[in-house]
């Protein structure tokens, strides 16, 4: 491949994973999580190290296996074409709905800001529509252009976000920490709740190992991204959710539909609550930016060892997949449109549970992929992939009964196109 199609650098990948890490979840996870009061910092310190653990798993098999297409590449080298298969088909749903989700999410942000876009149902979805295309416009006119797009709007979220919870601790109030666990249940359960509620918001940790045919020196620069990207969103998610937490009546928090806002608009007046709008929805475009470069990079990689469509593997001038990345759109417009008449938070709630479905089976399959692949690990190392093995089953048990039902119907959906390619080249 040519220098100029290997076009993302050390801090476009960086910045690519800290932005799709960093999207809708931290502007809306202290509502959820205001019945467990200050426990919730245990279900985050869990998830924080069970993401970390995830990354480390990834950056070591970017090392052994540097294949275009992150878990895909994993689990084909691991156990074959079948099983590459299904994680590439997997992660392909999991990326395009939740594409639509931030879509959605993005909308919401939006309409915070300027009520009048988002007043009925069909203005909600031109808007979530009408970002999703314009990154889709971003991605088709290069790499290099959603590279630095990604390091702009990473750093116009990050660097407010960071601000408001390193500020705010100053207006943290600590009786709103007491009592330490307001839910009354066990803190074991208390623990598994709030994990589950904060494992969406660190989907995005693999995004460095996906597009690694277009990034330079991909087996030192991978592995790098990864574990400092899921680090810093990780830290800085945490620490604003735990201070929206500590600034806000229970009450108010637990109805509020846009908590980190409601909280700078008590403390610091109202242009500082629409200041937060505004970051909200900058970090949702941006972490749709990121997720649309990666919705035809996996589909490329399946397409050229003969698993997907040879459509998906087919590139312009500059190297895009463009075909792929049209048709992901698509999808993604789809299930906005299908789903139009839904209010924005059941048709958020809905793309998300789609989306996560998905995407704990490429977790999973990594971590057994490593298992399999690196044979002459050492203590450490093994210590690491069991953690991070027994966390992804966790969360997949965790998920509950709906979510397994949708990614067995996920799965199957992919059988009809997995046995006309087997038909097709033989």
């Amino acid at each position: 491949m040519s220098n100029r199609q290997r076009s993302l650098g050390q801090w476009m990948l960086i910045a690519l994973v800290i932005g799709n890490i960093i999207g809708s979840g931290v502007f809306v996870l202290p509502a959820a999580l205001a019945p467990y009061g200050a426990a919730s910092l245990i279900g985050w310190g869990i998830s924080l190290a069970g993401a970390l653990m995830l990354a480390l798993v990834y950056a070591r098999l970017a090392q052994l296996i540097p294949n275009h297409g992150g878990a895909y590449a994993y689990a084909r080298t691991a156990f074959g074409d079948r099983v590459g298969f299904v994680v590439a088909w997997s992660y392909w749903v999991c990326v395009w709905s939740a594409n639509a989700a931030i879509a959605v999410a993005f909308a919401g942000s939006l309409g915070s800001v300027w009520p009048e876009a988002t007043l009925t149902p069909w203005r909600s979805a031109l808007c979530a529509l009408g970002a999703l295309w314009i990154c889709t416009a971003i991605n088709l006119s290069g790499v290099r252009e959603a590279g630095y797009t990604a390091i702009v709007m990473t750093l116009l979220k990050l660097v407010p976000l960071v601000a408001f919870g390193v500020i705010g601790l100053g207006w943290v109030h600590m009786s709103a920490f007491e009592p330490f666990n307001p839910s009354g249940l066990p803190l074991v359960n208390v623990a598994s709740s709030v994990a589950a509620l904060t494992l969406w918001a660190f989907l995005g940790l693999e995004t460095a190992t996906v597009p690694t045919g277009i990034v330079k020196d991909p087996r030192r620069t991978v592995p790098r991204a990864t574990i400092a990207g899921v680090a810093i969103a990780g830290v800085a998610t945490m620490l604003a959710c735990t201070v929206v937490i500590g600034m806000l009546p229970a009450g108010v928090l637990s109805t509020s539909a846009a908590p980190m806002a409601e909280a700078a608009r008590r403390v610091w007046g109202d242009a500082a609550g629409v200041g937060i709008g505004v970051v909200a929805t900058l970090s949702c475009f941006g972490a749709l930016n990121g997720w649309v470069l990666l919705q035809a990079q996996t589909t490329m990689a399946a397409a050229q060892d003969g698993l997907f469509p040879a459509g998906f593997a087919r590139v312009d001038k500059r190297g895009i997949p463009w075909i792929g990345l049209l048709i992901s759109s698509l999808l993604a417009s789809a299930l906005i449109a299908s789903n139009y008449t839904r209010t924005l938070a059941a048709l958020f709630t809905f793309t998300i549970l789609l989306s996560t479905a998905a995407t704990l089976v490429p977790y999973l399959v990594t971590v057994l992929a490593w298992w399999r692949v690196d044979t002459t690990a050492g203590l450490w190392r093994r210590c690491i992939a069991i953690g991070a093995l027994v966390f992804s089953l966790w969360a997949l048990i965790g998920t509950g009964t709906e979510t397994l039902l949708w990614g067995g119907v996920l799965l199957l959906a992919g059988l009809p196109i997995y046995l006309w390619q087997r038909y097709a080249t033989k």
